[in-house]
């Protein structure tokens, strides 16, 4: 966390998905919602944001699963479904 890697963002949501605390703040489906006005925008541009897209199928993942409701730091479900393995364990 030190250094030009210091975020205040993956400070506090890094907390919360190592103590599995995802109690919406900023929900996923709003995330979802967000990111699919701008995939739409960049297709209308003939612009790739391969990023966007996957975090936007991440969230989706996420969203499947019942997490549409969760703050967006539950992202790492979707992660640590794909790795096999759960934060901090």
């Amino acid at each position: 966390m030190g250094g030009l890697a210091a975020s205040r963002i993956l400070e506090v949501h890094g907390e919360r998905m190592i103590k599995r605390t995802f109690a919406p703040g900023f929900r996923i489906e709003l995330h979802q919602k967000d990111l699919n006005l701008a995939l739409e925008g960049a297709k209308a541009l003939g612009v790739a944001l391969p990023n966007t897209s996957t975090t936007q199928q991440l969230f989706n993942s996420c969203a499947a699963n019942g997490g549409a409701k969760e703050d967006h730091s539950a992202l790492v479900r979707a992660l640590e479904r794909m790795a096999g393995c759960e934060v901090g364990k």
